[in-house]
């Protein structure tokens, strides 16, 4: 039985509906919408819930009619069946609604319809643009994805529960009461009345409250995320009073939202206390007058209090839920701001994959700038001949890596155009055109997963001896087969810890160049692809990458100037343009910007030229 309620709503079944919609309502029907049927199904359930809870004040009212009869045993006879069919109700069927109702709740939607958001959520952001990673926390980004679906499924199915206890009883209740005197209902209507205004005055002043302390939490949450990550440079430089002051700071702010929301939350529950603690006594006095007068029965006293006594009660469990609704509101007005950000750079409808058949780049008149106070790159052209292999050298700030994040289209050109095969990259898939580029990083990253999994990363369908024959020719199978983790796995089933931490910088390019040598693609990028290595390894992989670029179209971006001399061209970028092109020698016996670059080399790195304060800008 469990089993079949929890395979009702696979969550991770549909990649969503598009961009989730950035008003509330709508994002919340977005993905409502598609388990509507489910949440339709709570909503009867808890109806017949409510209403079942009726029916103890009604058995108390038939119990008091027949204790207070004359006549026992022709009232005992009389009133039997209805007794007996109400105490089976309350033996048998109101467990039974209860059941259903929690296994509706509890078995499908808490599992499932979490899991949609989380999914959903999580699928939309994580294809967002590179910049858009770079202009936020990653602890606040996964903060907004994995709470957000909490919120959205609490907030629904308690509104859904306690409007609808509150809704139903009430009206029952009042309905009851009518039936008996009108009198007797008029303190419940009262009261309801009251109970409106109380929420319209509360309601936006608790979910204002709520959403200023969600993204309170989610600021916390970023900053120690961030100070997590980078904990070996929050050591080596020894600033944890710092962090201390950096996360305090959020903390108290933090705290400081909670108790604004806290303080308005007591003070709704305390006005609610009030007029519940009206409610009862004042119901009591007209149905003890109206007694008195003979207008009515003790039997409908003794069903009307105990009405009113459980609109009380209910209420104040209402009103906890309801609490929780703004909290939850608040974290979706939150969450919001992360899963429902349309993507900036989006495949065109027509686009089709990439087909490299000679792996010919063309930039034909790029112009392209961070923003409008400066040009990274200006009327740029550049031919890439099929199987050249071109070195980019120039200061920092002259382009390289901009050149290589426009071919990824990590960016949009902003005028002009890059082919590759005559083909715009803008009107192919995004996925084709980066699975047609392997390139290895001077900050390498690596998954905390095992290291055959890294490597993998580079073509799934490999197998392990493909995988070691990889490794190998990045000079990394040594290393790896004396690997052993924290959880005593072994060689390349050993994890890497978060970021390849685990391992040294060499170890980790070497590990990256594997999942490059694997993913073994028609068009290769190498970022200073040797920078963490000793002199040794670095001999014996630069052989390997010699072969690794056989038939490849390669740019080769490196300040050490030495690492790229080999290459067929070596092209001189200074303030987005390209000053010069040639082979090493060539451009030597120019002796100019090149060759003043290499004069200026310490130990095969090159330094910053003076008056140089050039930086490689960063899209904020």
């Amino acid at each position: 039985m469990f089993k079949y309620f929890e395979s009702r709503i696979r969550g991770t079944a549909s990649t969503g509906l598009g961009t989730p919609p950035d008003t509330l309502l709508a994002f919340y029907w977005h993905f409502v919408r598609q388990t509507k049927l489910w949440y339709a199904a709570m909503l009867l359930t808890a109806l017949s819930v409510a209403f079942a809870d009726i029916s103890i004040p009604v058995f108390l009212g038939r119990l008091t009619r027949l204790v207070e009869s004359q006549d026992r045993v022709a009232a005992l006879h009389a009133q039997w069946p209805v007794l007996a069919a109400l105490l089976g109700f309350i033996l048998i069927g109101r467990p039974l609604l209860q059941m259903v109702d929690t296994l509706v709740r509890h078995n499908v939607l808490m599992p499932g319809a979490t899991s949609l958001v989380r999914w959903q959520s999580h699928w939309h952001v994580i294809r967002q643009s590179w910049p858009f990673f770079q202009n936020d926390f990653a602890g606040r980004i996964a903060n907004r994805v994995m709470q957000t679906a909490n919120s959205v499924r609490e907030s629904v199915m308690a509104s859904i529960r306690a409007v609808l206890f509150i809704t139903a009883y009430g009206v029952s209740s009042l309905g009851l009461m009518l039936w008996g005197d009108w009198r007797l209902a008029v303190p419940t209507a009262a009261w309801v009345v009251a109970y409106v205004v109380f929420l319209r005055y509360f309601v936006p002043r608790l979910r204002h409250l709520a959403r200023e302390s969600s993204e309170a939490r989610s600021l916390v949450m970023a900053r120690v995320v961030d100070s997590y990550a980078n904990i070996l440079t929050v050591k080596l430089f020894s600033r944890a009073a710092d962090e201390d002051a950096h996360v305090r700071e959020v903390i108290d702010e933090h705290q400081a939202a909670i108790s604004a929301h806290m303080r308005m939350t007591s003070q709704y529950l305390f006005t609610l206390s009030l007029m519940n603690a009206l409610l009862i006594p004042s119901t009591a006095l007209v149905g003890i007058l109206l007694w008195s007068q003979g207008v009515v029965s003790a039997a409908v006293v003794a069903t009307s209090v105990p009405l009113a006594w459980q609109i009380a009660n209910m209420s104040g469990w209402v009103s906890f839920e309801i609490a929780g609704i703004f909290e939850n509101v608040g974290a979706v007005q939150d969450g919001m701001q992360s899963i429902s950000v349309p993507h900036d750079l989006v495949d065109a409808p027509t686009a089709t994959p990439l087909e490299v058949s000679r792996g010919e780049i063309r930039f034909e008149q790029v112009n392209f700038a961070y923003d409008a106070e400066r040009k990274v790159l200006e009327s740029f052209d550049l031919v890439i001949r099929p199987g050249e292999r071109i070195g980019v050298v120039g200061r920092s700030g002259a382009g390289k890596s901009t050149l290589v994040n426009l071919l990824l289209r990590f960016h949009e050109v902003q005028t002009g155009r890059i082919t590759i095969d005559g083909q715009d990259i803008r009107a192919v898939t995004q996925e084709s055109l980066r699975a047609a580029i392997g390139m290895v990083t001077q900050d390498t990253s690596l998954l905390h997963r095992s290291i055959a999994a890294n490597i993998r990363y580079g073509r799934p369908q490999a197998s392990t001896a493909q995988i070691e024959a990889a490794a190998r020719k990045a000079q990394a199978h040594e290393f790896i087969a004396q690997l052993v983790d924290w959880q005593d796995r072994k060689g390349y089933d050993a994890h890497v810890g978060e970021r390849g931490v685990k391992l040294s910088g060499g170890q980790r390019q070497r590990v990256a160049l594997a999942r490059v040598i694997l993913k073994d693609a028609p068009i290769l990028i190498l970022d200073e692809a040797t920078s963490a290595l000793d002199s040794e390894i670095e001999v014996a992989i630069q052989e390997q990458l010699i072969g690794l670029m056989d038939g490849k179209t390669v740019i080769a971006i490196a300040h050490r100037l030495s690492t790229i001399a080999r290459m067929d061209r070596l092209i001189v970028l200074d303030k987005g343009r390209i000053v010069e092109q040639g082979t090493h020698e060539e451009l030597l016996a120019l002796d100019s910007h090149y060759a003043m670059l290499w004069r200026h080399q310490s130990g095969g790195f090159l330094t910053e030229l003076p008056g140089d304060d050039a930086v490689e800008p960063v899209a904020i």
